[in-house]
């Protein structure tokens, strides 16, 4: 298996949602719900805890990246992720505005997309220690499709900026 064969999913969030109650039950929750739409978990990386990008006085974010198996098109999976987003109480009002809920497909395989609904890879990957680290967690050696950088590389070039003291492990 190619090291950048990996489907990606970051997930995140940032508020409680009505019927699931803290940021990382709500994605406990959403990730027992991938099942039922055709996404296997294979690997799950830990939970992080990140300051919200751009900085603001939003709450600390709960992040992890799971890798999955699914036979969903990339255009298939990403409208799935919408529709779980809104099941799981996600309301899009204005960008980078707190949320219950937020999943974003990071990678599929060695595509790269570049379309107005979808990017792949994820245009902010060698940005986010909140997506790095968690990918190093699950295969450090996995490789972005563009660049070819491993997430080890992107998370040691992270490290040297000051954004990588905003995230940390929870569990």
């Amino acid at each position: 298996m190619s090291t950048s064969s990996s489907i990606l999913i970051g997930l995140g969030a940032n508020i409680p949602s009505l019927e699931y109650g803290p940021p990382k039950k709500t994605l406990e929750a959403a990730l027992n719900s991938f099942i039922r739409v055709g996404i296997q978990i294979k690997k799950q990386s830990r939970w992080y805890s990140s300051i919200p990008i751009p900085k603001s006085n939003q709450p600390s974010y709960t992040n992890s990246v799971v890798e999955v198996k699914t036979q969903l098109s990339p255009h298939d999976l990403l409208n799935v992720l919408l529709d779980i987003e809104i099941k799981f109480g996600r309301k899009r009002s204005e960008v980078n505005a707190a949320r219950e809920i937020d999943l974003d497909l990071l990678a599929y395989g060695d595509l790269i997309i570049e379309q107005s609904r979808l990017h792949i890879p994820h245009p902010r990957i060698a940005e986010r220690a909140f997506v790095l680290m968690p990918i190093c967690d699950i295969n450090p050696r996995w490789r972005h499709p563009k660049t070819g950088k491993s997430a080890k590389d992107m998370a040691i070039d992270i490290n040297h900026s000051h954004e990588s003291s905003s995230c940390f492990v929870v569990s």
